[in-house]
């Protein structure tokens, strides 16, 4: 099992900055890519930018220029640089760890964490 830790989530104004991060702990191997999605109330849930164990990063159109997804391997943990932020940034951003084995493959959550822009 791997557990997520999510932090860094608020209240900011626009085109102000806020850096998520997310921990990763348990049985952490066979990373095949970690990201970060949000879902606002009403709508889908959506990536917003992933990262993959090559360290390819890849980024929603809504949030290219303005978004960074990195990690730091040796601390398990990813974060999302997020700048010039807008009121429809706002929702609940979850973060998303994927294992890919020879023949199996696995998926998890983290409990999410807030952001909330106001105009």
């Amino acid at each position: 099992q791997v557990q997520l830790v999510e932090s860094g989530g608020g209240l900011v104004q626009a085109g102000g900055s806020l850096r998520l991060s997310c921990t990763a702990s348990g049985a952490i191997f066979s990373i095949e890519s970690m990201g970060w999605y949000r879902q606002a109330p009403g709508k889908q849930r959506d990536l917003v930018a992933g990262i993959t164990s090559g360290d390819t990063t890849s980024y929603a159109d809504s949030v290219k220029g303005r978004f960074t997804i990195s990690r730091d391997n040796a601390k398990n943990t990813v974060y999302l640089q997020m700048s010039s932020l807008k009121p429809e940034d706002t929702a609940v951003y979850y973060c998303n760890l994927r294992q890919r084995g020879r023949q199996w493959d696995k998926e998890y959550w983290g409990q999410g964490t807030q952001v909330t822009v106001s105009s």
